[in-house]
């Protein structure tokens, strides 16, 4: 079993990132290198037939967006000044950097033609979700009253687009407020705390837990011919063991992933079609539940 997933972003991720001097011009730098990698990414699947998730922030479906009063999305409640392993916060609006204005001005912020090439290519990709805004879901972090707000906005969303949000990513991994989630509809969410290939967990409140295997990601020290090996020795041992692979990226990853590692691995996946099931994680729990 194979599941491949994507924390889709843009500026959002990186606008409070504290190891960068200068985060917002960071975020916008980050936001242009996933613009251009994410249609050579969905050529590649479409070469290879391979689905992925793509946990996606709701702002990126919005097309233009306005203040109102003064304020941007005054309808979400904000969280309150944090810090955590990758980001400060020390403002008084989350929605600060928010440019209130649309995708052809400010296409760091917005992309809703990246989602319609993600949904109209023949590739039977999912669109999950990763918050309206990447925020801190942890529990002393994020009240459930805002988290609710973000979902239901991510979902009124999608919905727009005939699109069912049902597989979670937490943005930074900061796994919290699980039972909203199963609240308000979702049936997964992927975890970090280590690196494993094994089983999904199914908790109380009906969630499926999918612990990571490995982050596609350039590593400096590595050669590429290594990094290749190294994915295709983690997905055979998947495939011998008959264990849940569970590998996801950044779509912001250095070009060279997409350029000289990605085409080599999706290519070993499609030559083992036969012994191993590359599927979505709205896919997965669907046959889980099914077959439990």
């Amino acid at each position: 079993m194979l599941l491949i997933s994507a924390d889709f972003e843009l500026a959002w991720a990186w606008q409070y990132a504290k190891r960068n001097p200068d985060p917002l011009v960071h975020a916008r730098e980050m936001a242009h290198i996933e613009r251009k990698n994410i249609p050579q990414i969905v050529k590649f699947c479409e070469d290879f037939d391979i689905p992925i998730t793509w946990a996606t922030v709701g702002h990126l479906f919005l097309e233009k967006c306005s203040r109102e009063n003064g304020s941007a999305h005054p309808g979400i409640p904000r969280l309150r000044p944090f810090e955590n392993d990758y980001w400060r916060f020390e403002g008084d609006d989350w929605f600060e950097h928010d440019p209130c204005t649309d995708y052809r001005q400010a296409p760091e912020w917005y992309c809703p033609d990246l989602i319609e090439q993600i949904v109209s290519s023949p590739v039977a990709h999912e669109i999950g979700c990763h918050t309206f805004s990447h925020i801190d879901c942890r529990d002393e972090i994020c009240p459930p009253a805002l988290l609710k707000a973000e979902l239901e906005e991510c979902n009124r969303l999608a919905g727009r687009l005939g699109l069912e949000l049902k597989s979670f990513v937490h943005p930074g991994h900061n796994i919290g407020n699980l039972d909203v989630l199963a609240q308000e509809g979702f049936t997964s969410f992927r975890t970090d705390y280590r690196n494993v290939l094994g089983y999904p967990r199914k908790h109380a409140n009906g969630l499926w837990e999918f612990e990571q295997t490995a982050e596609f990601v350039l590593r400096k020290g590595w050669s590429i011919g290594y990094h290749i090996h190294r994915y295709r020795t983690i997905i055979q041992r998947a495939m011998e063991s008959k264990t849940v692979c569970v590998l996801w990226f950044h779509p912001s990853f250095d070009p060279v992933v997409v350029e000289q590692i990605l085409p080599a691995v999706f290519s070993f996946i499609r030559k083992n079609k036969e012994q191993i099931w590359v599927t979505t994680h709205g896919k997965y729990v669907d046959w889980l539940e099914r077959n439990r």
